[in-house]
């Protein structure tokens, strides 16, 4: 972890600031790049852009969007730690001659019963038959909260947190990259279920950060949509 020197530019306070380190897709740890010597920069109005910085995976080559570093002054201001830039100039992988993901077969020891439904016809039903299907994946304890947090978790189990997505939008890629900050925060996966689809951009962004996702309809069963659904029906939690 790197510590960089950082002077609020409000209350001309010193502070010690360590880079926060994140786990890439391919498990090694990731930190965004500090400039060091560049002065804070107080934040007084956000966009979703502005809160995400472009970082480079030494190990693997990847880039991905980590959140930007930012820094809370005892005094109230909310800094922005900068980044240095990352360079564009990569090669890009050869394409892949056949399909991009092949699923596992099942290797349960004790292969699962046929999942039996549940008709959704309600917002509620619908976070009902995600929680069932978690529970017919193989994940304990799944609970399924009396009234939806400010997090828009809708189920919880041992070692994982889902989102039930109701609306009649498909999910966007800020849903996915908003659940995959809340499993980061509590060091659990994430499974995001959607009665609408997703977007090219969500499916993408999902396929990188290795979130199952799965698709709802009014009869009750999830589908998978990408190929980390299709391991965890496969292999189980």
């Amino acid at each position: 972890m790197e510590s960089v020197p950082v002077r609020c530019p409000v209350c001309h306070r010193d502070h010690a600031y360590i880079t926060p380190v994140y786990p890439c897709p391919c498990g090694s740890p990731t930190a965004p790049p500090l400039m060091r010597g560049a002065p804070a920069v107080p934040i007084t109005h956000r966009t979703w852009n502005d809160d995400w910085v472009s970082v480079r995976c030494h190990s693997c080559g990847r880039h991905d969007q980590w959140p930007h570093p930012e820094l809370c002054c005892p005094c109230g201001a909310v800094l922005r730690i900068p980044v240095r830039p990352v360079a564009t100039n990569r090669v890009a992988p050869p394409a892949a001659s056949g399909p991009s993901h092949i699923p596992l077969p099942r290797t349960a020891a004790h292969p699962r019963p046929s999942f039996r439904p549940l008709v959704i016809r309600t917002a509620r039903d619908a976070v009902s038959t995600a929680a069932l299907y978690l529970r017919w994946l193989g994940y304990r304890d799944v609970v399924q909260p009396e009234a939806r947090p400010t997090s828009r978790i809708d189920l919880r189990a041992a070692g994982l947190i889902a989102q039930v997505d109701t609306t009649i939008r498909p999910t966007a890629v800020r849903d996915v990259e908003c659940l995959w900050l809340n499993a980061l925060n509590s060091s659990v996966s994430s499974v995001l279920f959607s009665l609408a689809g997703y977007t090219d951009e969500a499916r993408s962004r999902a396929d990188g950060l290795a979130i199952p996702l799965f698709a709802l309809d009014l009869t009750g069963t999830p589908q998978p949509v990408n190929g980390s659904a299709d391991e965890l029906v496969s292999i189980g939690p």
